[in-house]
């Protein structure tokens, strides 16, 4: 008996969103032919954790182009800019700055004093 309820159920749920839907190939150009446009960004800088990173991006239509940043574990500091659309795809161009500073034997990541 479930079984037939559960059947049922969904196949009101299929006619109603057919019929609440309206168009869908409709709906699906204008999303198409739309513009989307933001922009938004954000950063962290915790002293207690040493928890430094960033980020930001722009769209405008099809071109979206953005930063991010993060403090590494080995003490680098790890720079990422992009940019993607609908040609040239995601292009990444990722770079390091800084030395890392790797522990002595027997020592951990915490001890290591850190530059900021």
């Amino acid at each position: 008996m479930f079984k037939i309820i559960a059947l049922v159920a969904c196949l009101a749920v299929v006619a109603s969103a057919q019929y609440y839907g309206g168009d869908h190939g409709h709906h699906h150009e204008d999303y198409h032919h739309s513009h989307p446009k933001y922009k938004f960004e954000y950063g962290v800088k915790d002293g207690h954790t040493h928890d430094h990173k960033s980020q930001w991006e722009h769209r405008d239509g099809d071109h979206v182009n953005g930063q991010y940043t993060l403090d590494e574990a080995d003490g680098t500091h790890r720079v990422v800019e992009y940019s993607s659309d609908h040609k040239g795809g995601f292009q990444p161009h990722v770079k390091r700055v800084g030395h890392a500073h790797h522990p002595h034997h027997g020592e951990s990541y915490a001890n290591i004093e850190q530059h900021y």
